[in-house]
């Protein structure tokens, strides 16, 4: 949240700072597959809060390979908003010192590993949520400055399609676009045309196809 001494727009000016890094990668809101690591070194902070998507219905798995992979001199610190901690990833960017803290509603099959971090001091739960309060407080003190989502397809400006399993995508989304985060989707495919928009592209800066 900005200081009471910061200027009154300083999450939108920050915004702008960090879309004028993207666009030495992006071409637009397109980002090329192959260099979506180095897409993330340019947009995610040290210290950021960041949403990853993931639950039993659909994971932004793809994105979270991704963020696995940055360097820790670069990104670091972060604040993770998981609904579930449910890829090994998930927990590699905390012994990698990319992540520190998280917030989450379910840990699944990483939760010994969850245990043992935590005990390890690896690990700093800020507080297990339900799904819902997760998603409350990511429009109040939890806004993410970094949203990373799936969904089946885009088109070129950024609307998406969710398929069958739309879940959490939509208040993710919302949630980081009110206080001017980035939102970056993962998807099967960039077409011309969409079958329905489920989450428009105001609400969503860049899109990449997931291989």
């Amino acid at each position: 949240s900005p200081r009471h001494d910061q200027p009154w727009d300083s999450e939108r000016q920050a915004k702008k700072d960090r879309m004028a890094r993207a666009q030495r990668i992006a071409t637009g809101r397109i980002i090329p597959t192959d260099r979506i690591t180095s897409f993330l070194e340019e947009v995610i902070q040290p210290g950021d809060r960041v949403a990853l998507e993931g639950n039993n219905q659909k994971q932004a798995d793809f994105l979270s390979r991704a963020l696995a992979d940055v360097d820790p001199e670069r990104v670091h610190d972060l604040h993770m908003l998981f609904p579930s901690i449910s890829r090994p990833e998930h927990l590699d960017i905390f012994e990698d010192g990319i992540a520190s803290k998280v917030d989450f509603a379910f840990s699944g099959s990483q939760s010994a590993r969850v245990a043992q971090l935590v005990a390890d001091g690896t690990l700093n739960v800020g507080d297990i949520h339900t799904y819902l309060e997760l998603y409350s407080r990511m429009f109040l003190d939890l806004a993410p400055q970094v949203a990373l989502v799936a969904a089946v397809s885009a088109d070129r400006e950024g609307n998406l399609y969710t398929g069958p399993n739309t879940e959490d995508t939509p208040a993710i989304c919302e949630a980081a676009a009110f206080r001017s985060g980035i939102v970056i989707a993962q998807v099967n495919e960039i077409v011309d045309e969409l079958p329905r928009v489920d989450i428009p592209g105001s609400w969503v800066d860049f899109v990449v196809e997931a291989n």
